[in-house]
């Protein structure tokens, strides 16, 4: 019986979830017909069924994937005799002639711990097979996508070994290795089929909140460490490489609805087929992906005191939560004590004429009165694939991405409505050579900044100065006679004490009494209130919707303009002479910003653009039998502002015997500063924030304008130059051990050191003077390189232990130290804990009497707190915390389908991740994912 396949007629409405429930159900299950090559997958050793092999008719590309039950099926297009090959991560390639198809094949694949020892770095970046295994690899495969416990693919990569997640938001999570851990992971590079997923204005990548959806995931890979040589600059401390199915090879329906807690409902589609020539050969194919989602987001309510760096803690010294007078709270905008002698009556002469008044702090508002907490997503995409000849391909892909979220970066900032478009033309073929063109365009729609926001509501409303002058006038007409009659009060200067007043004393009774002292400042908060606009009246919303809505250059408005866009070329070729095997490719960019001066210095009539080009050549060799491989890489790399740099990489791995593998690496990568570091120009409230691609003379340090508040000596003034700033360099130097013991238990362990050159940060600094004793300019937050040698070092061990009956376990740990100390004022920013870990324990096709098909996975992870460095409103410590995620799934072959129930932190422990988010609780989901690949 011939098989037919049946399309799906029903339209996909993102929005709409009874429409969206309606076509997951009425997708069609594909009848097997006789004309089949049918066949299982496991490992030779154990027994176990290998999910997600690759088997393929040699010499071409028709074949399929194995399935959670390790089966497959496919049309062979022609008539036995004819070879299989099939392939899988860390196997030997496996062939196996075919004369018939009236019986299952049974394919049985010996492990290779060379494939997972090797470097393969030589093929296009988003690798099927681990890449450049001489540095630490982690990957997770097409099955562990489908069975991670957490809430996706995507936060199921911080299970992985030296791997640190950030949420800032429920829309918006970060990856980044090896220390450096920021919100803006701008040391890390993340690829969806060679193509870099950063913003081309805001400069970083946004997780994958604009990236590819879970159901078009084949695989992940993880490269930790510096690796430009082949990946190029800001491929710094690592590279996050994802490989989406081939439409050739994955072809079919699959369709998945999630839904959870916070009102979180998604849902994604998958549409792809091949046709034209003959059946399995097809010479056409394309894939369509939709995606949609929707969620409450987790709200920043962090209310402790905000910290400070020592540079401005001097100048603007802690109050505490307790102050009668309020505090900078974390999540509390607007609420700053900006300048030094502002907002405060805290000289000697002050204590004395204005008792009790202090310091106090501007009224503000929480995040919540600010920020659209409804996070939506939806994303689509669009490729469609023709062989050029059996084995080259042409490629032409589009997506397109659009959502609401919170972002965190120097401020937090609210991402409403934000655009991106991505379009791709590739010339392929697999192992030997590539050529790709693509651009990113994006529009930040109606994002704004909600800190800077707060502050503009209050400056509009009557102004920081204005509301000062209410503040301590009332204080001085209504209170200080209470303060001065209340018991113990020390007595004022008189001849008669010798002018001299007991501060010390003083000081005593206002703590005795902060309760009445609280009481009035309350009276006199609300007096300087008059023109504050309360969240929920109509009169903030009029003003909040005007603010938010005007563009950040002009002078009361927070809205982001950004139409910026960036154009890639990127070629490689591939050559195999009898006595090593070489690569040479090149590639160049160009960043065209567009943010109308909002975001940089691209005002009316200053037009920026920014152009930078590499080229690269590696060659490996093998000696000893193949049981050494060396490999030497080469890059060079030009931007049009900054000097020729060179990335030297050379690697040796040593298989000792079939189980034990040794690495030892040099490697080096380059940073380009951002288009921020080069050209930002970006008003936060608390100091503007500036790029230095031309240097800063005659800055005033913040610590010698405090001394000058004091003394009133001009000759306290210091002042600092900064030269431009400049690429950042790292050098690393890693070792690491693979083993296999009694053909169950695998463990990998490395160690690395670098040393990072020019480091990349930035200096607090005044712009301006002294006149008539007031200083007149603004505090300036410049991009600059550290002068000193910065050097981490750190350790990782992984181990994996397989039980008959598909059972494992698996645990892994790290350990990273940022090792200088140094009197250098650059921030390092390491934010990234000495000591965490991981321990999982998983099932897969398990069977409970009459029940199988049933999988499981838990997983364990404890993370030591640290010091995490943002902008000064966002650092502070991140205490100790651990997360628990677990899932239970279960297959049902006849329709196609699993079902899947887990919370990821389902102990709903409330934690911080990064220093001025949310707390992120349990967050437990149900999901339906339906298979229905055409045979």
């Amino acid at each position: 019986m011939n098989n037919e396949y049946v399309k799906a007629n029903a339209c996909f409405a993102p929005k709409s979830f009874s429409a969206f429930l309606l076509l997951l159900f009425s997708l069609p299950i594909a009848l097997l017909g006789q004309d089949l090559v049918k066949g299982n997958v496991k490992n030779s050793e154990s027994g176990e069924v290998l999910v997600g092999a690759r088997i393929i008719i040699e010499g071409t590309r028709i074949g399929s994937m194995s399935r959670e039950d390790g089966s497959f099926s496919f049309r062979p297009g022609t008539q036995p005799p004819f070879v299989l090959m099939a392939t899988f991560l860390g196997y030997d390639t496996l062939r196996l002639e075919v004369n018939s198809l009236a019986e299952p094949v049974e394919l049985e694949m010996t492990e290779n711990f060379v494939t997972l020892g090797e470097v393969n770095i030589f093929a296009n970046a988003a690798l099927e097979k681990q890449k450049q295994a001489d540095l630490t690899v982690e990957t997770m495969s097409i099955t562990a996508i489908k069975e991670t416990p957490a809430a996706n693919f995507y936060e199921g990569l911080g299970h992985l070994k030296g791997v640190d997640l950030s949420s800032a938001s429920f829309g918006f999570k970060v990856v980044n290795t090896r220390g450096f851990n920021s919100t803006q992971p701008v040391r890390s590079l993340q690829l969806i089929d060679g193509v870099d997923n950063q913003s081309p204005g805001l400069n970083f990548s946004l997780g994958n909140f604009l990236g590819a959806s879970e159901l078009d995931i084949e695989s992940v890979d993880l490269v930790v460490g510096a690796s430009s040589a082949f990946y190029g600059p800001n491929a710094f401390n690592g590279v996050i490489s994802m490989t989406t199915k081939d439409p050739f090879i994955h072809q079919g329906v699959s369709a998945s609805v999630k839904l959870g807690e916070r009102n979180w409902v998604e849902g994604g589609i998958r549409v792809a087929r091949a046709f034209g020539g003959t059946k399995g050969n097809e010479k056409f194919a394309f894939k369509l992906n939709l995606f949609y989602l929707q969620a409450d987001d987790w709200e920043a309510d962090n209310m402790e005191e905000a910290y400070r760096d020592t540079t401005e803690r001097r100048a603007i010294p802690y109050v505490g939560v307790d102050n009668p007078g309020g505090y900078d709270a974390v999540n509390r905008y607007g609420d700053e004590n900006l300048k030094t002698g502002q907002n405060s009556a805290t000289s000697g002469s002050e204590q004395i004429l204005l008792p009790g008044l202090g310091r106090w702090h501007r009224t503000g508002y929480e995040e919540r009165d600010l920020v659209d907490y409804n996070t939506n997503n939806f994303k689509g995409s669009l490729a469609l694939h023709y062989k050029v000849r059996p084995k080259v391909d042409l490629i032409a892909s589009t997506s397109y991405s659009n959502g609401t979220t919170v972002f965190q970066g120097i401020n937090r900032i609210s991402l409403k409505d934000i655009q991106f478009f991505q379009h791709k033309l590739e010339l392929r073929e697999r192992d030997k050579f590539f050529f790709r063109v693509y651009m990113t365009h994006e529009n930040a729609g109606n994002s704004y900044d909600p800190v800077f926001t707060a502050f503009q509501l209050q400056e509009i409303g009557f102004g920081d100065r204005a509301w000062d002058q209410r503040y301590r006038n009332y204080w001085r007409n209504n209170f200080v006679d209470d303060v001065e009659s209340l018991e113990g009060y020390p007595e004022e200067p008189s001849p008669q004490n010798g002018f001299r007043f007991d501060f010390e004393q003083q000081a005593r009774i206002l703590e005795e009494n902060n309760d009445k002292l609280s009481q009035w400042h309350q009276e006199a908060r609300a007096q300087a209130d008059e023109f504050y606009a309360a969240p929920g009246t109509p009169e903030f919303q009029a003003l909040f919707d005007s603010i938010t809505s005007t563009p950040l250059s002009n002078t009361f408005g927070t809205r982001f303009v950004d139409r910026s866009a960036l154009y890639h070329g990127h070629g490689e070729y591939k050559f195999k002479p009898s006595w090593a095997e070489v690569t040479v490719g090149g590639n160049f960019r160009l960043y065209t910003p567009v943010t109308d001066g909002t975001i940089f210095e691209d005002t009316a009539g200053n037009v920026i653009t920014n152009f930078e080009y590499g080229l690269y050549t590696g060659v490996k060799k093998r000696f000893a039998d193949d049981r050494l491989t060396t490999t030497a890489t080469l890059r060079m790399d030009k931007n049009q502002n900054f000097r020729y740099l060179f990335s030297p990489a050379l690697t040796a791995v040593w298989r000792t015997n079939k189980q034990d593998v040794i690495r030892a690496s040099f490697s080096s990568a380059i940073r380009n500063p951002t288009l921020s570091d080069q050209y930002l120009n970006y008003n936060v409230g608390r100091a503007t924030l500036v790029g230095n691609i031309e240097g800063r003379d005659s800055l005033l340090t913040l610590p010698s304008l405090d001394d000058f508040f004091d003394t009133n000596d001009l000759s306290q003034l210091e002042y600092f130059s900064l030269d431009p700033i400049q690429p950042e360099r790292v050098r690393t130097f890693e070792v690491g051990y693979r083993t296999t013991i009694a053909k169950r238990l695998y463990i990998d362990a490395g160690y690395y050191f670098s040393l990072y050159r020019d480091f990349i940060g930035f200096r607090l600094g005044f712009d301006g003077g002294i006149v008539f004793g007031i200083p007149v300019g603004q505090v300036l937050r410049v991009s600059a390189n550290a002068t000193d040698v910065v050097t981490t070092q750190g350790f990782s061990i992984g181990a994996n232990y397989f039980f008959d009956k598909g059972y494992a376990i698996s645990g892994n740990y790290s350990w990273n130290r940022l090792n200088t100390t140094t009197d250098d004022p650059i921030i390092p920013a390491f934010n990234t804990p000495e000591h965490k870990f991981n321990v999982s324990f998983s099932g897969r096709n398990i069977e409970l009497g009459p029940i199988d098909k049933l999988g499981f996975n838990v997983n364990y992870k404890w993370v030591q707190g640290f010091l995490f460095e943002g902008s000064p409103q966002f650092t502070g410590e991140i205490p100790t915390y651990y997360l628990l995620d677990v899932q239970l799934n279960r297959y049902f072959p006849d329709l196609k389908s699993t079902l899947k129930l887990g919370a990821s932190n389902i102990l709903n422990n409330e934690v911080f991740t990064v220093y001025g988010g949310p707390r992120i609780g349990r967050l437990a989901y149900f999901s339906i994912l339906v298979d229905v690949a055409r045979k």
